[in-house]
């Protein structure tokens, strides 16, 4: 085993590390970390997920990171939403393969050896909103957006500009997800994003929520 991965399994939170952090454990010169990394990553006992990102290997690690955490670590800031918190909310049947997070910065696109991570920027007043930390079982945690916010960022995304209905219909999510939804949220929701047609969204949502 090298000693870079020992120093990771030995210091690194959840197996996930930086370059920085490999820095302040292996000391030496800038050179020296780079031989050490490059040979860690050759031989299979390291992951680079991202450009000064890396991973150990599910083997060394009594529970992988959460692929939202990897999320959370490559690009920020950002918050999981959209295909990926529908799905994390039980609202959407189908498997997400690919990560997707709202962020304040350029959107991206990012494909590393444990998953495929997209990154849409969402511009807001206040980004964080109707917006939770969770926990993972590895002790790691991330933000995940309420259902009702993750369904705003991907009308944002693409943009809708159809009636709710259509659109729950289209991601198959049951129409009882009407009944979960506050007026109140909604209104909030729509103060919180300039786009005109994600506010006509909401306006129409809060119609069939109020019946």
């Amino acid at each position: 085993m090298n000693a870079l991965t020992e120093l990771a399994i030995e210091h690194s939170k959840n197996g996930i590390f930086s370059r920085a952090e490999v820095a302040c454990w292996a000391g030496g010169s800038a050179d020296r970390q780079y031989s050490l990394l490059k040979r860690a990553v050759a031989a299979g006992e390291i992951t680079k997920l991202h450009r000064g990102l890396y991973c150990l290997p599910p083997r060394y690690l009594p529970r992988p990171p959460h692929p939202f955490e990897l999320a959370q670590r490559i690009y920020g800031p950002s918050y999981i939403s959209m295909e990926s918190a529908l799905s994390a909310h039980g609202l959407i049947p189908e498997a997400v393969y690919t990560i997707t997070s709202a962020s304040l910065n350029r959107s991206c696109h990012f494909s590393t050896p444990r998953n495929d991570f997209s990154f849409t920027r969402i511009p807001q007043k206040e980004f964080y909103i109707d917006v939770c930390r969770s926990d993972t079982p590895s002790d790691g945690c991330y933000f995940l957006a309420s259902a009702l916010k993750a369904l705003t960022d991907l009308v944002y995304s693409r943009p809708y500009t159809g009636p709710p209905l259509a659109l729950l219909d289209s991601l198959r999510i049951d129409r009882s997800f009407l009944a979960k939804c506050d007026p109140l949220s909604i209104d909030q929701l729509s103060d919180n994003y300039r786009s005109v047609h994600v506010r006509t969204f909401l306006g129409s949502l809060k119609k069939e929520v109020q019946g």
